[in-house]
């Protein structure tokens, strides 16, 4: 005996196999959401490396670096002007390595699955669209 055409099925039928079929697109797009947002996880944990590597390096070498040079320009200038470069020239290194670590974190965000997001509302469409052809 050969299998029901599209014809012959039952309502029953139909709707049992669009949620079957249903059940194995959320699944699907379960999975995408995952994998998406582990994704942009790991880049959002890159900024975030990058935002604390540089506050590391501004609190822990800060001390020793401003002492040192200032010292080191005090030989030749007075010790306010010394001390005035040492500070812009941190500044200026601190200021960089807290921009590169904010590019990186928007590069990662929203944190928001947009390729499954996308694919469930095509589901959606699809969904309705043969809901309504069933219907017929």
């Amino acid at each position: 005996m050969s299998a029901p055409s599209h014809d012959d099925r039952s309502l029953a039928e139909l709707t049992k196999e669009l949620l079957r079929d249903v059940s194995a697109l959320v699944r699907s797009e379960i999975q995408l959401a995952k994998a998406e947002l582990a994704e942009k996880g790991g880049r959002l944990a890159g900024g975030v490396g990058l935002a604390a590597a540089g506050a590391v390096f501004l609190l822990a070498m800060l001390g020793a670096l401003v002492a040192t040079a200032i010292l080191a320009l005090a030989t030749t200038l007075p010790a306010w002007l010394a001390a005035l470069i040492v500070t812009i020239v941190v500044g200026i290194v601190g200021g960089v390595l807290v921009l590169l670590g904010v590019r990186a974190l928007r590069r990662a965000a929203p944190p928001v699955p947009e390729h499954a997001v996308d694919s469930v509302k095509e589901d959606i469409a699809w969904v309705k669209t043969r809901a309504k052809s069933a219907n017929r």
